[in-house]
């Protein structure tokens, strides 16, 4: 029911209340005498046409020349008297129309209906004046007259005339006149009680009182009109007003609407206290006179003032009725807004929960994995319930406001319902995964259970020792043991296959039936392996007939060229060799294990399985830590509510803060977790997952490169309210720091994985993506450490980005040395080394000095001043420097400029070489290509042409200059090997011709012309130096890096047999018999010349520049730039 309803329904109460207040002021006033009352406000407010009243004529009533004494005729005709005035015939013509109309309006209708008797008083007067006063009385009286009675002059004359003069002006007045001679002829027309004294009657008559009377009736009728008029306004606003649509509005609306009530209840007040004083004063001669008759007048106006102050007492309590009603319906309007505000929040709550339940998986892959997801279910099943019981509290309050007949019940009752269906469906839904995940916790500690029965199983297979089984008191002991073992099966192990999967069909995934598949199938090989102990032990117990010498097993001898997954498919189980035999069994889908494993390979798998399991656990606290950072803290930040705890300086810089979380949160959570819970039951294939990863776990590097700006507005910003607020809220014993460490601690614990995985995976399928996921990992390790370096760098002018690729960095002494520099100076350098840190990148080689530490956590770490940089385009290197293992030389310009280097260790310093000589060695073969590419195209005759490498910047300038010249023939380009090679030679010789690369020749000739011997360059010779088949001496250690390689030590001999066009040399080690392929790169700096047939002069490098395949040489490297195809 509308607000507009209910006015209406209480409009015929109160409406008819005021339709009787304006019939009793009609009473009173003469608004319309032909027209009842009704509920039409144009008959209510009559602004044209409003009748004169008491107070607007007050100074024509005091004249007195017209008076209302209240008398009746014998017919209850009104008596209007017309006392003694003089001058009454110079009255004005509107003062005497407003005075008779004014006294003809007071009468009630039917009083008025009957006509008027008027008495004119003119005893005094003269005839003329007499006939006057009736000739102006019959044009201006405004009422109908019934009889006009006059008392004629006095005296002799006048009397005389007027009669004579009346019987022939008679039919001039229009209107019934009788001449009366005395008061006592009046007294026959008039009873004296209807007249006043001065006309000889008995009435009491004060005009001054009767004006007074009349002036406050008057009032009080207007005073009832206008709050009769306010109430019908008002009514008419609550009938038209409609129903806010929150609860605000309606709460104002209801004020405004309160306040307004409250002065129409103090108007109504006083007008009815008003209405009683004048009801007191219209009965005041009756209470100082029990005696005294009113008249009728009077009576009337007594009773219209009663009938109006009661009339006004049915208003009050029909308006406060309508009211009460209007209040109910606005209160209940109210409620019906707080209410539905209330459904709208907690229908928002309910939906979260059950989006958030739905993310709950009650399939789970492990024990650990349950225990996670039930421990979390419990933890949002407690924010659940509080949601739960607002909602059915809420839905409670509904039913109260039913129950109070509330206007919008059918609004009301759907949202309960709707409410308590989805407690409801919440709460089963709740139930349901609890229930589940309960019971594949049971299945996974079932099957958890049978396994490590399976395992101990094993391990005590292995345990027996076999010697001990020679006798017949071993055997029996052994078996006693094993037949032990086997009683406690029934309580750890599954029994019924079809038992198991009907019992926890509801949760079974193709994971779960697959793990039951694989336990039943382990308990299947351990009881049979179980039982062919037995078998053995019962042999051994029976076979004990003669004392046999117990010895212990002869070693196994292994053929060289046996694989191992042959070397392992025999064990020895008994005394007298007898070999128990694991039969293979066939592939399954391509991709399932040996039904039954040997001990060796079980123990490896169970190693397996634990790395793996940590792996998985502690991915998963992971993701869940990283969620837990960005809703409780990152969300937050754009809480409104919690704006006013963020300080000013960490506004708008979440991204500082957090860098790329969301992203690193996002991959591991949609992608790589699936990826590694896909892999669970084959630890040894995960090295795949992160191969195919790789790319994507680069995303670590920015979040490093952005740790130490987050970790310095953490320093300015972790007191602030706001992260104890959101740290108190998530119940966390560490702040927010120790979980943006979280990234950085994650990506390092792969590798530690990955090395425990690997260890335990020897042999298997995922051994080499295990092996090659370690080494990227490790790669992307020194990346994000290199960049976070490479930042700190200040100074270089400019763009660190078109150096190419940083390969590496690392902190040497370092001296100088300047060809034609003072000889104090060079001694000084030789003496006095520089501390620098130095950047290779793929362009340029960077010389740094290190700046001392200052801070704290990321902000101590270095920066790096810049101080030198070399091109690589224009550097050569010297492998050994004299005197010291740990040095190199790096130098340009034909060495007028030489850099000594001094690394921590001779390893990093092998490295550093190594590396170098690689970039020397590309940019080679980038020269070889273009001058290739050349070679097709006809090159014009030169008198010289400079292919030394080893030519200065001094003579490349000259050959520019010479270039230049006007007339001068374009520069000639470099013919090919081949071409270079006919001009001196025949027979075409491969490699780099190394009894001419001196180094104290470069420094004397700035480069060797086209008439000298010419190099000759073979694309497969890199490094400069040739390698010959024949028998070579190791001199360091060096692992195999995959399964076809080859590892060998320090004095091994081997033997280079032939190599392949990749760059290896197939090798073989004459000391182990072994055979495998060796990096051609790596047999430079591990052999030595043993027994070839080779005979390549040593020399310590500072006379010579030979190259010698003696671990002692010094090997020359230098920059091809100067090569112009």
């Amino acid at each position: 029911m509308s607000l507009p309803e209910l006015a209406q329904a209480g409009r015929g109460a109160l409406g008819g209340r005021l339709c009787e207040l304006f019939a009793s002021i009609g009473v009173l006033t003469r608004q319309d005498r032909s027209r009842g009352p009704s509920w039409r406000k144009d008959d209510i407010v009559q602004a044209d046409g409003r009748p004169l009243c008491a107070a607007e004529i007050g100074s024509e009533l005091q004249k007195r020349f017209a008076i209302l004494p209240g008398g009746r005729g014998m017919n209850g005709s009104p008596i209007v008297f017309l006392p003694e005035f003089p001058a009454f015939n110079e009255l004005e013509e509107e003062e005497l129309k407003s005075v008779l109309g004014y006294l003809t309006s007071v009468p009630s209708v039917a009083a008025s209906g009957v006509g008027f008797i008027l008495v004119i008083d003119r005893r005094l007067d003269r005839w003329a004046a007499v006939r006057a006063t009736l000739l102006r009385i019959a044009g201006t009286f405004p009422g109908n007259l019934h009889l006009v009675l006059v008392l004629r002059p006095s005296t002799l004359f006048q009397r005389a005339l007027s009669d004579f003069l009346f019987k022939f002006n008679k039919d001039e007045f229009k209107m019934k006149v009788v001449m009366l001679s005395s008061v006592t002829e009046l007294h026959a027309y008039i009873d004296p009680g209807q007249l006043t004294t001065e006309l000889g009657g008995t009435q009491d008559y004060c005009h001054d009182s009767w004006i007074s009377h009349r002036t406050a009736i008057e009032a009080f009728a207007l005073m009832v009109k206008t709050t009769a008029q306010a109430l019908q306004a008002f009514g008419m606003e609550l009938a038209e007003t409609e129903l806010p649509n929150d609860a605000e509005a309606t709460t104002d609306l209801l004020h405004v609407h309160s306040l307004k009530k409250d002065r129409m209840k103090e108007d109504l007040q006083v007008a009815v206290s008003q209405g009683g004083r004048l009801l007191d004063c219209i009965k005041e001669p009756i209470h100082a006179d029990p005696d005294y008759n009113m008249t009728c007048d009077e009576v009337e106006n007594l009773a219209t003032v009663q009938r109006l102050l009661g009339q006004l007492d049915d208003t009050e309590a029909a308006f406060d009725d309508f009211w009460e009603r209007h209040c109910t319906k606005l209160e209940q309007c109210l409620q019906l807004r707080h209410f539905e505000r209330h459904f709208r929040e907690v229908r928002t709550l309910l939906d979260v929960t059950s989006e958030r339940l739905s993310g709950f998986s009650e399939v789970s892959v492990s024990p650990a994995h349950a225990e996670h997801v039930l421990r979390e279910l419990c933890a949002h099943e407690d924010k659940a319930c509080d949601v739960l019981d607002r909602a059915l509290s809420l839905a409670c309050e509904g039913d109260k406001l039913i129950e109070s007949s509330h206007y919008a019940e059918d609004s009301i009752r759907p949202k309960c319902s709707e409410l308590r269906a989805a407690c409801e469906d919440i709460s089963a839904t709740l139930r349901s995964k609890k229930c589940l995940l309960l019971r594949a916790m049971e299945l996974h500690h079932a099957l958890e259970k049978a396994s490590h029965w399976c395992e101990e199983g094993i391990f005590l297979l292995a345990s027996q020792p076999v010697d001990r089984c020679q006798s017949q008191e071993g055997a029996e002991a052994a078996l006693q043991e094993l037949e032990r073992y086997l009683d406690t099966a029934p309580a750890h192990t599954l029994a019924d296959r079809g038992g198991v999967l009907c019992q926890y069909e509801a949760m079974l995934t193709a994971q779960l039936r697959d793990q039951i598949e694989k336990v039943f199938q382990k308990q299947s090989s351990v009881q049979e392996m179980f039982e062919k102990r037995r078998v053995s032990l019962k042999k051994l117990a029976a076979k004990q007939t003669r004392p046999v010498q117990p010895v212990a097993p002869r070693p196994e001898v292994k053929s060289p060229l046996s694989s191992p997954n042959q070397q392992r498919k025999e064990r020895r189980f008994s005394a007298d060799s007898a070999i128990c035999k694991k039969p293979e069994s066939p592939l399954h889908n391509g991709g399932t294990r040996h039904a039954s494993l040997s001990e060796e390979e079980e123990n490896l798998a169970v190693l397996r399985r634990h790395v793996m399991n940590e792996l998985l656990e502690t991915e998963r606290a992971y993701v869940e830590e990283l969620l837990c950072v960005l809703e409780g803290y990152a969300a937050e930040m754009d809480n409104p509510a919690m704006a006013h705890l963020i300080p000013s300086h960490l506004l708008s810089k979440k991204d500082v803060l957090f860098g790329n979380m969301p992203e690193i949160y996002q991959f591991h959570k949609r992608t790589f977790l699936k990826e590694l819970e896909a892999h669970t039951d084959c630890p040894e294939l995960v090295g795949r997952c992160f191969l195919e990863r790789m790319k994507d776990l680069q995303i670590y590097e920015a979040y490093c490169q952005n740790k130490p700006r987050s970790e310095s507005l953490w320093r300015q910003c972790s007191d602030c309210a706001f992260f104890q607020e959101c740290q108190k809220k998530l119940e966390h014993k560490l702040g927010l720091d120790s979980y943006l460490l979280k990234p950085v601690q994650r990506i390092t614990k792969y590798q530690l994985l990955l090395k425990e995985l690997l260890k335990y995976s020897k042999g298997c399928d995922g051994c080499n993506d295990l092996q090659e996921a370690l080494t990227s990992i490790l790669g992307i390790l020194k990346a994000v450490n290199d960049s976070m370096h490479l930042i700190a760098i200040t100074g270089y002018e400019g763009n660190l980005s078109e150096l190419g690729r940083l390969l590496m960095q690392g902190s040497f002494s370092v001296w100088t040395e300047h060809k034609k520099g003072h000889a104090k100076v060079k001694d000084l350098a030789r003496f006095k080394p520089m501390q620098r840190h130095l950047f290779l990148h793929e362009k340029a080689l960077l010389f740094c000095k290190r700046r001392e530490e200052s801070g704290e956590g990321y902000e101590k770490a270095p920066s790096y001043s810049f101080k030198h940089s070399l091109s690589m385009s224009a550097v050569g290197i010297t492998e050994n420097a004299k005197g010291d293992n740990k040095k190199f030389e790096i130098w340009c310009n034909s060495r007028d400029e030489v850099f000594i280097v001094q690394a921590p260790t001779p390893e990093i310093k092998t490295c550093w070489v190594s590396e170098i000589r690689k970039v020397l060695t590309q940019q080679l073969q980038a020269c070889r290509d273009a001058s290739q590419q050349k070679s097709s195209e006809p090159l014009p005759q030169s008198p010289a042409v400079s292919l030394s490498p080893f030519r200065s910047q001094k003579s490349q300038k000259k050959q520019e200059e010479k270039r230049a010249e006007p007339g001068a023939s374009p520069a000639p380009a470099l013919p090919t090997p081949a071409a270079a090679a006919a001009d001196t030679s025949a027979a075409k010789v491969k490699g780099w011709n190394k009894a001419s690369l001196s180094v104290d020749a470069s420094e004397e000739n700035d480069g060797y012309s086209s008439g000298e011997e010419p190099l000759n360059s073979d694309p497969e010779d890199e490094s400069g130096r040739k390698l010959a088949p024949g028998k070579y001496t190791v001199v360091a250690d060096c692992e195999k890096a995959g399964p076809q390689e080859l590892s060998v030590k320090s004095g091994d001999v081997v033997q280079l047999i032939r190599e392949a066009e990749e760059g290896q040399w197939f090798v073989k080690n004459l000391r182990s018999s072994k055979e495998g392929w060796v990096p051609a790169a790596n047999l430079l700096s591990l052999i030595s010349e043993s027994k070839s047939s080779q005979s390549l002069s040593s020399s310590d490098g500072s006379v010579s520049g030979n190259l010698s395949t003696s671990s002692s040489c010094s090997e020359t490297y230098t920059s091809y730039s100067d090569i112009k195809p």
